[in-house]
Parts: C-alpha cells; structure tokens; sequence
C-alpha cells in the first residue's frame, strides 16, 4: 500500500470514528446486518430447520467458525431472526391500527386483526417460527421467548380492550364468575401483557385470540385448503362475531 493510500485509510478511519463508528466497528455491523439477512432469507426458504451456522456462513461468504464471533451459534442465528421477525410482524400490525380512525375501536381492532392474518399467511416460515411447530426452536434460546408475542400483540390489542372497558362499554364475567382453575393462568396472562384490567377482560381477550388463532393455523397450514382457497371470508365473518362479543360491530370506516 502506497503512502497516499494509507493517508486515505487514516483519513477514512478517522472520518468514521469522528462519526462515532471505527473501520472495524463498521464493518462489523455489515457483516452482522447481512447475516440477519441471510438467515432470514434461509428461513423464508427452507423453514427454522434449515437455519444452520454453515449454511448463513456460505450465504455470506465467510468460514463457520468466524460467525462465532458474532452470534452464539446456531441458538443466536434463530434469536436474531426471531427478533428481527417480530419486530416486523409488530410494526405490521402497528401500522394497519394506526390507518384507523383513533376514535373506531371496531376499526383498529379488526385491521390488527386482519393484519396478523395478510402477514402470516405472506409469511408462513415467519408464522412458524413465531407461533408455529418452529416456536419451539426459539424458545431455547432465551428464557424471556415465551412471553415475547403475548407481550406485543397482547399489547397491540389491549390497548383497544382497556378502552373500551375504561369507558364502560365491555361487558366481561366478574371474577366470581371465571372457572376457578383458570383465575391463576388468568392472573399470570394479564401480568405478562402487561394490562390493568379485571381478569374478566383478559379472559375475553383470550377467547378471541383462540379463534383468531385457529384462523391463523388453518389460513396458514392450507389443512382445509380444497375448501378454503381463500380464507378470508370465513375471517370476516370470524371478526363480525368476535366484534358482537364486544358490544361492537364491523365499522364502515374500516381501511384494510
């Protein structure tokens, strides 16, 4: 290297760490931000089975051992991706609530749910990881995991769920009136979401996340795929009766 262009490395370098970033730092978050990408993209294509330490490292054109540097093998490979997916799948639905009207709670509500429902069913690799046979995988590599989605999404829709008990129009069971073997499970879902709302809110929140959910599984796994080449109708009316359980109905502001 000539002495010109070590002045220009010099110079380089110390443009970036003026700029708060190193060569190497920069660098670094290259090569991590194109293995978050290829990980994902191996996922997208071969499902959480296919996520292994060799396969990102050829994607990105480096030895197996130097991603051990970066990521805590293959459980950090499936921890990236699950978060990076998230992340998404949150702003996703984020974004379809933030179309609405900020008064229509039936609006926001059925656009996050119909946004979970696009999203998985673009997605069905993410989905699986997420909330799928692929979850599993993820769970093992950090204890917080298994809270991760409830937290989130239960988040997305609590929102609309504690307005409309703030304001009185909510009809839910008193506590008195759960199945006393479900008050502790109950308790703990309301405590992981992170709500302040009677049990009796919570408990609806969960009776229309199952059907949501069978929804999802249903859409996404094609189990009824010669009847339901399309699923979102049986959605539809899915949200409709979800919607009348809350006191509310289809909203014709709704923008999907």
């Amino acid at each position: 290297m000539s002495g010109t262009d070590r002045d220009a490395d010099r110079d380089a370098d110390g443009g970036e760490r003026a700029a708060g970033l190193s060569r190497r730092e920069r660098l670094r978050a290259e090569l991590e931000r194109d293995v978050r990408a290829a990980a994902r993209r191996i996922t997208a294509a071969e499902g959480i089975e296919g996520l292994t330490v060799a396969a990102v490292a050829r994607s990105v054109g480096v030895t197996s051992p130097a991603l051990y540097r970066y990521f805590e093998g293959r459980n950090g490979l499936i921890r990236a991706v699950y978060d990076d997916v998230t992340t998404e799948f949150i702003q996703t639905v984020d974004r379809a609530v933030g179309r609405q009207d900020p008064d229509d709670v039936s609006a926001q509500l059925h656009a996050a749910a119909r946004a979970v429902l696009d999203w998985s069913v673009a997605n069905p690799a993410e989905f699986n990881l997420l909330m799928g046979a692929g979850y599993p995988s993820a769970a093992k590599t950090a204890d917080d995991i298994p809270h991760v989605i409830s937290r989130e999404l239960g988040g997305v829709f609590g929102r609309g769920f504690t307005r409309l008990w703030r304001e009185g129009k909510l009809a839910c069971p008193a506590d008195e009136e759960l199945d006393p073997a479900l008050v502790a499970q109950l308790r703990t879902y309301r405590e992981v979401i992170g709500l302040e709302v009677p049990l009796g809110v919570a408990f609806l929140m969960l009776t229309c996340w199952r059907q949501i959910y069978g929804m999802l599984c249903l859409a996404v796994y094609g189990h009824l795929s010669y009847v339901l080449d399309d699923p979102v109708p049986l959605f539809e009316d899915m949200m409709e009766r979800l919607l009348g359980l809350l006191g509310l109905t289809r909203s014709p502001g709704l923008v999907i």
